[in-house]
């Protein structure tokens, strides 16, 4: 009976990581694809957009790293799940840190531009009602 139950877990492991791996995989290439449409229209968000996609494809391709050691037998391949789990950890860091990065500087930049904006407006003001 516990051979059964090892098997059920050890088959329904696998074929969650390749779900969660294909998930991960689907959700990076739909994120280029609407990277690519974005990129080509000109939208400045597009860089937030695809790294948004890169980060939750990690997370998915992180999810199949972290049950894949639940089926690990050997210290050699715990070793190497271990690292493909710390580099993926380490990426999903620092996209997330791309994407706090360029979120502040989009904002920076829309603050200066409707903090010039209406300056400029009032100074033009003022400069016809000299001229008048």
């Amino acid at each position: 009976m516990t051979e059964i139950l090892h098997h059920f877990m050890k088959e329904l492991i696998e074929y969650s990581i390749i779900l969660l791996e294909l998930i991960g995989v689907l959700v990076l290439l739909a994120g280029a694809l609407r990277a690519t449409v974005n990129y080509i229209k000109g939208d400045p968000h597009t860089r937030v957009k695809l790294c948004r996609a890169m980060a939750m494809a990690l997370e998915f391709k992180l999810g199949g790293e972290i049950l894949r050691t639940v089926i690990v037998r050997e210290f050699s391949e715990i070793a190497l799940v271990g690292c493909i789990i710390v580099l993926r950890a380490g990426l999903s860091f620092l996209i997330h840190w791309a994407i706090r990065t360029e979120e502040k500087d989009q904002a920076e930049e829309k603050l200066e531009t409707c903090t010039v904006e209406p300056l400029e407006k009032e100074k033009a003001e003022k400069h016809s009602e000299l001229n008048q």
